[in-house]
């Protein structure tokens, strides 16, 4: 096992009817920015009870709100927030939403402090260590997929240059995320899809990568793929059953909250890939992550048999005659899943005039010098090429 720190300071409040406890937990004589999405927090009752969790203190702070925050969340959508609160001197963010609200508060939460162009935090990849240069912030989570309600890593995208890029640093982690498993009941079938399928990749990058001596980490990892292989589907056709959808949701917040990270390698080619597919054609990031993720594995085929045919068979009950045979079927078993979560594994399937989508992947990869990804840093622009064609 490599040497690690586990640092999370969220205080991580789950459960039916946590958000009373809102009240207690928000800054009191404290300028509030509250910042939402697309508006669904109005239909859906959450913005209600919010204001109802907060009763007295919500009327006693000042309080702004701020909508519009687009999935994959904009740069110069979020620069308008960042204006709010230094021209308001407001000193704490609520995100109530999904991980796509709460990556974008993560972002407004550097930017309002940060002197000079606000892009380069992006452009740079500037990572945030000390609390003091950012705004606090905590979510009410809606939708889960991302782990970003504990995590303090997020994705932004530059509208003007169609890039989706990170941040991230230890001091963006929430200061506490309230996640009701009941507010998922409202969500589109397609939302829960994708959010199954994001947490389960996020599972697979920190797990298919190579035999290592981390045994535990490996048995974490398992056991979040084999419950989200068993509730997945009943999930998206029944998310009011609470034992479906509390199970879905702390998959969600496991999968990516640092715990089955440390100690282990990882590989985030799947999603660095999946990314470009959202910046030029608008596809959901789960959905490009179910385009690319078994095509990698195809092309990387044999550095990650071992821990493919491992996860073919503690997580599939896969029986074979060899390590490739077992390995290969577990790459279908995984596609097969995809497709029983509604997910189109081509892009053809998803976007139109892809014939240069490669070419441009690897002219933007090379731009910023990202030539060898992966864990074992040999996923070469060549083998990205292959993996994007295959795609196709």
């Amino acid at each position: 096992m490599t040497n690690f720190e586990l640092y999370n300071p969220v205080n991580y409040v789950f459960g039916k009817g946590q958000i009373t406890k809102l009240t207690d937990l928000v800054p009191s004589n404290t300028k509030i920015l509250i910042a939402y999405g697309g508006g669904s927090i109005f239909k859906n009752g959450v913005f209600d009870q919010v204001k109802t969790a907060l009763n007295s203190q919500f009327l006693a702070n000042e309080v702004i709100e701020f909508g519009g925050i687009e999935p994959n969340p904009r740069f110069e959508t979020l620069m308008k927030a960042v204006e709010i609160i230094r021209s308001e001197k407001i000193g704490f963010i609520l995100a109530v939403g999904g991980g796509s609200v709460i990556d974008g508060v993560k972002f407004i939460s550097a930017a309002v402090h940060f002197e000079g162009d606000a892009s380069e935090i992006l452009k740079k990849r500037i990572l945030f260590k000390d609390v003091s240069k950012v705004i606090p912030f905590g979510t009410v989570l809606t939708l889960p997929a991302t782990g970003s309600e504990m995590n303090s890593g997020a994705v932004v995208t530059i509208e003007a240059t169609q890039e989706k890029l990170t941040l991230g640093g230890s001091a963006l982690f929430p200061v506490f995320s309230i996640v009701d498993p009941a507010f998922i009941t409202s969500l589109p079938k397609r939302q829960l899809q994708n959010g199954v399928v994001d947490a389960f990749t996020h599972v697979l990058e920190q797990y298919i990568t190579y035999p290592h001596d981390a045994l535990l980490q490996d048995r974490i990892a398992e056991g979040i793929l084999q419950t989200l292989i068993e509730i997945g589907p009943d999930v998206v056709e029944n998310p009011g059953d609470y034992k479906l959808a509390s199970n879905f949701v702390w998959c969600a917040t496991m999968a990516l909250n640092g715990l089955i990270q440390k100690g282990v390698p990882s590989d985030w080619a799947t999603h660095m890939i999946g990314h470009e597919l959202t910046a030029l054609y608008e596809i959901d990031h789960a959905r490009t992550l179910a385009i690319i993720g078994p095509n990698l594995y195809r092309v990387l085929f044999e550095t990650k048999k071992e821990k493919l045919a491992q996860y073919g068979q503690r997580v599939w009950n896969i029986q074979g005659n060899s390590t490739e045979e077992i390995a290969e079927k577990a790459i279908e078993k995984t596609v097969d899943f995809f497709h029983k979560m509604g997910m189109k594994t081509k892009l053809s399937e998803n976007a139109q005039n892809i014939e240069k989508t490669a070419d441009f992947i690897i002219a933007r990869f090379e731009e910023r010098g990202w030539k060898a990804l992966g864990e074992k840093q040999n996923i070469t622009l060549e083998k990205v090429k292959t993996i994007v064609e295959m795609s196709y």
